[in-house]
């Protein structure tokens, strides 16, 4: 064993926690964080010599920001590029600017699906019969 990893081990406090408490404090599963940590979205951790993951608080925090992110509509991928820009130097007035930017897409999504929603309810003003013609047409003949 490496002095590095004694140390590592020996220094293990209440803040240094295993993927099955991770998991626990965050609610996810296992399988979830290792895929996160798989996939990239996550930074893979560090390994004690039994080749147990560690964690550490500030890992937590990164996986309640990828619940959070998610429960607002970012997909994986948005999230993972952001976890990257937030892991760089940056000004308030930036992370601002990618708010924004989500702000417009969600309206944009809205509008969208607004239409959607109008063309449906017109689908429901069909008189029967032509709805029963347009079924036929999907009937072997």
């Amino acid at each position: 064993m490496t002095e590095d990893i004694r140390k590592r081990e020996c220094n293990l406090n209440k803040d240094v926690k295993r993927l099955g408490e991770q998991a626990k404090r965050t609610g996810l599963s296992k399988a979830t964080i290792r895929y996160y940590e798989d996939s990239g979205i996550l930074p893979v951790p560090d390994r004690i010599a039994n080749g147990y993951r560690i964690y550490t608080d500030n890992y937590l925090v990164k996986i309640k920001f990828i619940n959070d992110a998610k429960s607002l509509g970012y997909s994986l991928k948005e999230i993972q590029e952001a976890l990257q820009v937030l892991s760089q130097e940056m000004e308030a007035e930036t992370l601002k600017g990618l708010v924004r930017n989500k702000i417009f897409e969600i309206d944009e999504r809205i509008k969208t699906l607004h239409c959607i929603q109008t063309l449906l309810a017109g689908l429901l003003q069909t008189p029967e019969e032509d709805i029963h013609n347009y079924l036929q047409s999907f009937r072997n003949e």
